[in-house]
C-alpha cells in the first residue's frame, strides 16, 4: 500500500506546485509537490482497502509514511485516522505523542493530525485534558502549537472552555509566532461558541 501511494505521488508531482509550496514555510519543507486535494482524494481511493486490516496494522502503516517526512504522505495519514475514532482507545495516547514529538516538524503536519486525530481523540477520552495541557510546557515548539490545535474542533462546539484558557495561560507569553498563532486560532475557534468569555479574557 505505501508503495502504491508512493509511485501515485511521484506521478502526481508537479514541479510549480513543489516550488510554490515552500512558500508557505519558513523551514524546509520535504514535498512531492501534489496538491491537498489530490493528496485527499488518493487518501480516499486506499481508504474501502485499508480500513479492512486490523488497527494495528493501520497505524503501522500510518508510521510508515509519517517517517519518510514527506507532507503528503503525513497528510494522508491525517485523512485515514479520523475515520478510525470508534476504534481508538486510551493507550493510543502514548503512540499519537510519540508521533508528534517524533515526526511533527511543520505546522501543516502539526495542524492536519491534531485538528480531527487528536480533536476526535479528546471528544472521546476528555479525561486526556490534563495530557493535553502538559504539552503547554513543552520545549518543542510542535507540541506546544498542538496543545492548542488539538482542540480547535471541540472548541467551535463549545467543550472545553476553561481548559482553553488554562492551556493560552500557558502559552500566551511564549515568544514562538508558530505557537501564537496555534493559540491565537483556538481563541478564535472558541468565540464561535463563547464569543463574550473569549471577549473577556482577550481584554484582561
Amino acid at each position: 500500500i505505501v508503495d502504491r501511494i508512493r509511485a501515485v505521488l511521484r506521478e502526481k508531482a508537479d514541479e510549480r506546485t513543489l516550488a510554490s509550496s515552500q512558500r508557505f514555510f519558513k523551514e524546509p519543507a520535504k514535498s512531492y509537490g501534489v496538491d491537498i486535494q489530490q493528496c485527499s482524494r488518493i487518501a480516499r481511493q486506499l481508504w474501502p482497502e485499508v480500513k479492512k486490516l486490523k488497527k494495528e496494522e493501520v497505524f503501522k502503516l500510518c508510521e510508515e509514511l509519517f517517517a519518510s517526512d514527506y507532507n503528503e504522505e503525513a497528510h494522508i495519514v491525517s485523512s485515514w485516522l479520523p475515520k478510525m475514532i470508534e476504534q481508538f482507545d486510551e493507550d493510543d495516547w502514548h503512540i499519537f505523542q510519540g508521533w508528534i514529538e517524533k515526526y511533527i516538524n511543520n505546522w501543516a503536519k502539526c495542524d492536519s493530525f491534531c485538528n480531527h486525530t487528536m480533536g476526535d481523540y479528546l471528544m472521546k477520552f476528555p479525561e486526556y485534558i490534563d495530557r493535553l495541557k502538559e504539552w503547554a510546557l513543552s520545549e518543542n515548539r510542535w507540541v506546544k502549537r498542538a496543545a492548542a490545535v488539538a482542540l480547535i474542533i471541540p472548541a467551535r462546539k463549545g467543550h472545553f472552555l476553561n481548559d482553553i484558557f488554562e492551556i493560552s495561560d500557558k502559552l500566551l507569553s511564549d515568544n514562538d509566532d508558530m505557537v501564537q498563532k496555534g493559540y491565537g486560532w483556538l481563541l478564535k475557534s472558541t468565540s464561535e461558541a463563547h464569543q463574550k468569555e473569549v471577549y473577556e479574557y482577550v481584554l484582561k
